[in-house]
């Protein structure tokens, strides 16, 4: 089948043309597929949504988009019929992700629900069916092509077919491993910056100022500065640090939490509004100092971690998971993804570290760094310089992983074509006679669709 990729968040798609008093009221059947069907509506509000976006759309999208929601009908029934697994608890998450998506996008939860014309909960269950169904139609594609392997020999067939005129240009192009550390302020600078923070607790309370003055005056979150210090939370959100999300939830509407220590530093919160799981709050983030100090005893500590690994008594992966204190080098290993994954171009990094692997050779460690990360926090860092490429045309040697991989998707592509050349007799297909020109609807469904 003519593959198409959608934005992830178009399985709501319907919203942004509603919002815009654009709502499409043809809603004519244009295709049937077994007790599946697609109306006129959805392709048009598909549509409207992805320029939205900012998508790019073919000449043809109403055609080609009709042909993959029919494609997607004929997942759906066979997933149906052999009963493949879809929690509801999986729908939820989903659910839940793609809504926070729509909520940021329009600047918050009450500005989303006016401009959708619903609650939350109301477009949760107008759009769990899709959301399922869309999870039904992932999981058949992947049962089909679970078995499909690709070997050494199609891989070379599959290079070969490649125009020498066509073979992808890659810059340089490294595999760099880092471990991050960050100096501790001294007792002295904690205690001051959680003085600080109960004194604005205190002018807060006492009607001096109000909090979103004294936020957008002293935060230190660049992050919501300009909003006085505003964020909208759902309890169930994991991607906020667990003590200032707790110490959140746990005051009521007006209140001012005591001073709470996250790892971004210290924070009083404003409970401003909530409603269930979800809440508006305020804070004031403030960063004890680092003095000079720190930052030597930090690099000493560097330098012994540094010491352990060129000797071989430590190994890369274990001085990550031990040391470490970047959030993201949990789930890469340490290394610095870009991309093209664990592969780096040089524009993707900071110019102190492209400057620092300048000084190294492929599998040696830097000595201890100092470089400040994206919110301007001071850290210490050993870099491991993987591999390193040099500017080449796509050859065999060089990246035969990338390439295996591209002729493995084109080898599940053709397996599913297959997989539907299969079905599709098998089940009752009317498409409107609008349609039924379309090159990619009589490539797809020509001689099984219903006249």
């Amino acid at each position: 089948m003519k593959k198409f990729l959608l934005s992830a968040v178009l399985a709501l798609g319907c919203l942004a043309a509603d919002a815009q008093g654009a709502k499409v009221l043809a809603d004519k059947i244009v295709g049937i597929l077994g007790d599946k069907i697609v109306l006129r509506s959805d392709i048009l509000n598909y549509i409207e949504d992805i320029k939205r976006q900012g998508g790019d759309l073919p000449p043809d999208a109403e055609c080609v988009l009709l042909e993959k929601m029919m494609a997607d009908k004929a997942l759906i029934l066979q997933a149906e019929k052999d009963s493949l697994p879809v929690s509801d608890e999986e729908v939820e998450a989903e659910l839940d992700q793609r809504i926070r998506y729509f909520i940021m996008q329009y600047g918050g939860k009450e500005a989303f629900e006016q401009i959708a014309g619903r609650t939350i909960y109301q477009v949760k269950e107008d759009f769990r069916k899709s959301i399922r169904e869309g999870r039904l139609a992932q999981a058949m594609r992947k049962s089909i092509v679970e078995n499909v392997k690709i070997t050494p020999t199609e891989v070379r067939q599959y290079f070969d077919k490649i125009p020498k005129d066509s073979l992808r240009f890659y810059e340089t192009e490294l595999v760099v491993g880092q471990i991050v550390l960050y100096p501790k302020a001294g007792r002295e600078l904690e205690k001051f910056a959680i003085d600080e923070l109960l004194d604005y607790k205190k002018q807060v309370e006492s009607g001096q100022k109000s909090f979103e003055t004294l936020a957008r005056l002293y935060t230190e979150d660049p992050g919501s500065r300009q909003t006085g210090g505003r964020y909208e939370l759902n309890k169930n959100d994991k991607t906020w640090d667990p003590n200032f999300k707790n110490g959140a939830f746990r005051l009521k509407e007006g209140q001012i939490s005591p001073v709470i220590k996250s790892k971004f530093g210290y924070h009083i919160i404003q409970m401003v509004s909530r409603n269930g799981d979800d809440a508006v709050v305020r804070h004031i983030l403030r960063v004890p100092q680092i003095t000079d100090e720190d930052i030597q005893a930090t690099r000493v500590k560097a330098d012994s971690i540094r010491a352990k690994l060129i000797a071989g008594t430590l190994s890369f992966g274990e001085a990550v998971d031990k040391y470490s204190e970047d959030e993201n080098s949990k789930f890469t290993a340490g290394l610095i993804n870009g991309q093209g994954g664990a592969f780096v171009t040089i524009d993707e990094l900071d110019k102190d570290l492209v400057n620092d692997l300048k000084r190294l050779k492929v599998g040696e460690y830097s000595t201890p760094l100092t470089f400040k990360d994206e919110r301007e926090k001071t850290g210490v860092r050993i870099v491991n310089l993987r591999s390193r490429t040099e500017p080449h045309r796509e050859n065999l040697r060089d990246d035969y992983n990338r390439i295996a991989q591209r002729a493995l998707e084109e080898k599940k592509n053709r397996t599913v074509d297959k997989w539907f050349a299969s079905k599709l007799p098998t089940y009752y297909i009317m498409v409107d006679k609008d349609f039924q020109e379309c090159e990619s609807i009589r490539k797809s469904f020509g001689n099984v669709v219903k006249k």
